[in-house]
């Protein structure tokens, strides 16, 4: 645990507790933020649109993340729901970053 943030038991009050989760979400922000920036170098490294979406792929990320949650505590099913709109919005704005770079071909 982080010497900034207190531990769910630790938490005598909803108050506290409330902080710790924004603490939290700031940190989730901040590195979805850089899982981005990885998406937006997918889409200038991929020369064909086809190849954004990848089925395999998607399919071998949610497993990885499924045997993560499980070792690291968090239910299984929330982290592949989780995963699943996530990978979706990647693709998606994936999309959107290979059209818009320069010479992009459909």
């Amino acid at each position: 645990m982080s010497p900034d943030l207190a531990p769910p038991e630790a938490c005598g009050s909803m108050p506290e507790l409330r902080a710790a989760i924004d603490v939290l979400d700031a940190r989730l922000v901040a590195m979805l933020a850089l899982r981005q920036t990885y998406i937006e170098r997918a889409a200038i490294l991929k020369s064909e649109r086809g190849s954004v979406r990848d089925t395999a792929r998607v399919e071998q990320v949610i497993g990885n993340v499924v045997a993560e949650a499980a070792r690291a505590g968090l239910s299984p099913a929330i982290a592949e729901a989780v995963w699943r709109a996530l990978v979706e919005a990647s693709i998606a704005h994936e999309y959107q970053a290979f059209d818009a770079k320069p010479g992009a071909k459909s």
